[in-house]
């Protein structure tokens, strides 16, 4: 067993003090940071990275520096400034718990059980509010967090089913004093040292205490299971315009993916061939000569891939059909449209363009 001296909580803290990254939202070492833009920063980090996450950290700021500015806003406002960001479901869980935040006088619970009583909170995100803006001695564990924490204890079984002794063991390593700094420290150093590849060991402040380390498996671990290959679906999304050159949009259901946010009518998402030409027509919004414009748009999603191809329209008709509505050209990047759909909407004007 490696001899542990001075103690990791210790000897990381005192690496954190040197090398903490500064982040928009982040307090220097030995603060405690607001607990609105740490909740916000979390809820955006979930599944992105922290370079993606910036810019829209500062733009929200910017827009709703207050909980309850959020609160306040409709939500098709914070979709719009959301997309791109994926995950939708997290930005409509964020407006719901920035209003009942906002019910409960503005300020956000203080304890993990509270906070995890509020919509779009989970374990991670109760435990990161309550170390970093309010000193609790809350277990964090991230992505970054696992990594560390099964290097340091050369825990062999694969992910997933490795998690309950990762946090077990990261639970036996979160000190009492700094807690904030100590998992900001632990995610700082998984995403600047303990890389997935190549960890840099050589300047790792915790290297003597690295169990993977000294048995040669730091860069085997953590493990994870074989990935299964995502599935290939299949769509034809339809490009209509009105008189006026406008286009129709359509708001997907609230639950599922892309909840509530707005889109290009298609015909359904399945995993099989392309639709029959009777089978897209069937599913068009309204009758017309449409024209399959040439390519495809292809995206991917966590479980599948989709290609889409696009089918142009037009129409004399003003009143939108099948409860769309008419979206004119330069009103479409104010429209709460996720990337998939920006990605059709660009394909279809450049398309239709070279007709």
């Amino acid at each position: 067993m490696i001899k542990e001296s001075p103690p990791i909580a210790e000897t990381l803290l005192a690496w954190y003090d040197r090398h903490a990254r500064r982040l928009p939202w982040r307090a220097p070492p030995g603060q405690w940071s607001d607990p609105y833009e740490v909740w916000l920063s979390e809820i955006m980090l979930q599944q992105t990275t922290v370079a993606a996450v910036g810019p829209y950290f500062k733009r929200f700021m910017a827009r709703w520096p207050r909980v309850e500015d959020l609160a306040a806003a409709p939500l098709d406002d914070v979709l719009v400034e959301w997309a791109g960001l994926g995950y939708y479901a997290r930005a409509r869980n964020l407006h719901k718990c920035a209003r009942a935040v906002a019910a409960a006088g503005g300020r956000f619970p203080e304890t993990e059980a509270e906070l995890l009583g509020l919509p779009g909170v989970g374990l991670y995100t109760a435990a990161a509010i309550a170390a970093i803006a309010f000193g609790a001695p809350a277990t964090v564990v991230d992505g970054n967090v696992e990594r560390v924490v099964a290097r340091l204890r050369a825990l062999e079984m694969p992910l997933p089913d490795v998690k309950p002794e990762i946090r077990a063991r990261a639970a036996e390593l979160t000190p009492k004093e700094r807690p904030g700094d100590y998992a900001q420290a632990m995610m700082d150093l998984g995403a600047t040292l303990c890389l997935p590849k190549r960890p840099k060991c050589l300047t790792c402040p915790l290297s003597t205490s690295c169990q993977a380390r000294a048995l040669g498996l730091a860069e085997e671990l953590p493990r994870r299971r074989p990935k299964t290959e995502r599935p290939t679906r299949r769509a034809v999304a339809f490009w209509l315009t009105d008189p006026s050159g406008a286009v129709l949009l359509r708001r997907r259901p609230e639950k599922g993916l892309l909840g509530g946010m707005m889109e290009l009518p298609s015909t359904p998402w399945r995993a099989a061939p392309w639709p029959e030409e009777a089978d897209a027509r069937a599913a068009a919004p309204l009758e017309t000569d449409w024209i399959a414009l040439p390519g495809l748009v292809r995206h991917t999603f966590t479980h599948f891939h989709l290609e889409a191809r696009v089918w142009a329209g037009q129409t004399s008709a003003t009143e939108p059909p099948n409860d769309g509505r008419w979206v004119p050209l330069d009103g479409l990047s104010g429209q709460a449209l996720p990337s998939v759909m920006r990605k059709l909407v660009r394909h279809a004007l450049e398309r239709s363009a070279e007709l």
